[in-house]
């Protein structure tokens, strides 16, 4: 692999927000999932279970409930009143409409995804028309006091003591009039819909039972609560020979930390997620038709894609964060030592900016130059370019006013390698190309999206030299554009799974792109053809191993001195492919290759292949060289985002 300095940061200081709700659709296999902070995400949990979409937050916006309607659109709602629709496409939000009910708690789909219902704080429940361009008010059903169909009420008793108030906080109809509940007394309750009789009841926590999923056959459910367990439950036969079913309680999982706030149920797995800020996957075995990685546990923490960008002239770090930027300093040493040795610093790292955001809404993206005298960033309505000047240990902020109004929305920003030029991909699918000035700028071009699309490009790489710009789109598609003709150069084959990194090698203008899928391709520009290596690699195959890895590749990058190398990392690894070594066949020990040090190179070089594998680092948020012998790698252990969330609730244990 060789030998690196490396700068471990673990001083970026993030916590994702909590999530609040999950909404599984069966159509296209997706997830969407509503954060604390109104950020909406996009899991396509047939590409590996990749975050393939983000819609950004807002501080007015709680969102409560979250839904997907026929033709895959998608609605959420919130405490202040309104109902959203999204954009899938062009990423943005396609309109909102007040529902005049006060905050939103609640919402559901009809069966066939042409009407919507939402659940109001001042007890109203109003009724909507989903139309083929927005939603229309159809009805309102005011707060019944005597005319209900059905009254159904709730056991006050919590664990032998009568309780105050006890809260319903989720309820489903089955198709058989079976209604299930789960309330604040930590219990499961079945009732006769017909009747308005309690037909079964179970307490299955000391606390509150906060959301409730049911598969689509019915046969199914799950639960969470507020102890962080998720409990699963199945229609069952009562014999072997016998037709009548009764609904057990078969699995209890223990793989959150706080409370879980949502649920969801797919064909194959459970879907939690809750406070403490993982999404989790739980696949059910005995609907996983193949046992391979497909049927591990997945638990999701960090977003899939970059929060932090550097300047490796300056070796700076700009670390994004929901509402501020922080520009930081890499600390530097004079020491020496061997392989392993941890360095003191000489120098301590410094916190040289603390950029915050004006207005309620969340940034989007951001970036710093190369050269670290320019700071971009946007959010939904607006983008801000800053020029940094360095003084000895001062730095001061000028920021470049009279922004053009179509960069704003900007899902992606980079700056080519010698910071003359600014890229900006819009959530329209354009490409706007800046010239930056002394303080100031020129818009010099902006690439239009193919005809007839609105295709959204989320993914940016700019060759070294300057000459060529590559872009992903939302979809698995990439484009490269020559940037001194302005036209577009060629589009690589496209491919099944989307894009999670790209970037674009040094004197080769080889492009290398990673797919969610774990494949990795080197697609010559020049040439607009797939490299001899990487054609060779497909027709060999990965290594089990490396496909079987649950986290995407975020970032990719290039050593200077030594053209054959690839470096690129997940959240839990970091790999160097060495393009001159053999590839490794399934056979083949995967992790730790080298025999030990003592052997000789002829040996060595015999016994070795081309992927070299660090896993000392993670979770692993960002890895890039400073040059061709330091590395800076940021992580950010989990045990310091648990301790910065509000204290879990208490279980007694047995014996105390």
């Amino acid at each position: 692999m060789g030998e690196f300095k490396v700068h471990r940061v673990r001083f970026f200081n993030y916590v994702p927000s909590g999530i609040r709700c999950v909404a599984y659709n069966n159509q296209s296999n997706r997830l969407a999932v509503s954060r604390t902070d109104g950020t909406v995400e996009i899991y396509n949990l047939s590409a590996n279970y990749f975050q393939e979409k983000f819609f950004p937050g807002h501080e007015s916006r709680a969102t409560e409930a979250l839904c997907w309607a026929k033709g895959q659109r998608l609605f959420s709602a919130g405490l202040n009143g309104e109902i959203i629709e999204y954009d899938l496409q062009a990423l943005n939000i396609k309109y909102t409409m007040d529902a005049f009910g006060g905050p939103i708690w609640s919402m559901a789909v009809s069966p066939h995804g042409s009407q919507l219902l939402v659940g109001c704080e001042d007890g109203s429940v109003k009724l909507f028309q989903i139309t083929p361009d927005k939603i229309q008010f159809e009805r309102n059903f005011d707060r019944q006091k005597r005319s209900t169909v059905q009254k159904m009420l709730v056991d006050r008793q919590y664990m032998g003591v009568s309780k105050r108030k006890c809260i319903i906080w989720g309820v489903a109809f089955l198709s058989d009039g079976t209604v299930i509940s789960v309330d604040s007394a930590g219990k499961v309750q079945f009732w006769d819909s017909a009747t308005g009789t309690l037909v079964k009841n179970h307490l299955i926590a000391n606390a509150d039972v906060q959301s409730i999923a049911v598969s689509d056959q019915e046969d199914s459910f799950v639960v969470g609560t507020a102890e962080g367990t998720v409990f699963h439950f199945q229609l069952v036969s009562v014999t072997s020979n016998s037709s009548e079913k009764q609904w057990v309680r078969t699995k209890p999982f223990q793989h959150h930390t706080h409370d879980v706030r949502a649920v969801a149920h797919s064909p194959t797995a459970l879907i939690s997620g809750g406070t403490d800020t993982h999404l989790v996957i739980r696949p059910l075995m005995e609907k996983v038709e193949v046992k391979n990685y497909d049927a591990a546990l997945r638990k999701i923490t960090f977003p899939h894609r970059r929060l932090i960008s550097c300047s490796k002239k300056r070796q700076l770090l700009l670390f994004q964060f929901t509402h501020h930027l922080e520009l930081w300093r890499l600390g530097s040493t004079v020491a020496t030592g061997k392989n392993g040795d941890t360095l003191p610093l000489s120098k301590n790292a410094d916190h040289l900016l603390h950029l915050k955001t004006k207005g309620p809404e969340n940034i989007i993206c951001s970036c710093i130059s190369p050269c670290g005298s320019w700071i971009a960033y946007s959010t939904t309505s607006r983008f801000f370019l800053y020029r940094l000047n360095y003084e000895h240990d001062n730095i001061s902020l000028q920021r470049v006013s009279k922004m053009p109004a179509f960069l704003r929305s900007a899902l992606q920003i980079l700056f080519s390698e010698d910071s003359a030029k600014l890229f900006v991909a819009s959530n329209q699918g354009s490409l706007h190309i800046i010239r930056l000035l002394e303080g100031s700028f020129k818009h010099l071009h902006t690439f239009q999206p193919q005809s007839g699309t609105v295709e959204s490009m989320c993914l940016l790489a700019v060759s070294p030299d300057g000459n060529w710009l590559a872009a992903s789109g939302t979809s698995a598609g990439v484009h490269v554009y020559n940037i001194k003709s302005l036209k577009l150069h060629c589009t690589v084959p496209s491919y099944n799974f989307p894009v999670t990194a790209l970037a674009i090698a040094p004197n080769t203008n080889n492009l290398v792109i990673a797919h969610s899928d774990q494949q990795v391709f080197e697609y010559s520009i020049p040439d607009k053809q797939y490299t001899e290596w990487s054609r060779t690699i497909q027709k060999q195959g990965f290594h089990y191993l490396w496909l079987q890895r649950d986290t995407p590749i975020t970032h990719i990058s290039f050593h200077p001195k030594r053209p054959m190398h690839i470096l690129l990392h997940d959240a839990y690894m970091f790999c160097i492919i060495d393009k001159s070594l053999p590839l490794p066949n399934d056979k083949t020990l995967f992790y730790n290759p080298l025999p030990p040090t003592n052997e000789s190179d002829v040996i060595r070089r015999r016994t070795a292949h081309a992927f070299k594998i660090s896993k000392i680092y993670k979770p692993l948020l960002f890895m890039d060289l400073l040059d061709e012998r330091t590395l800076v790698a940021v992580e950010r252990p989990l045990d310091d985002i648990i301790a910065q969330l509000p204290p879990p609730i208490k279980k007694k244990k047995f014996g105390t």
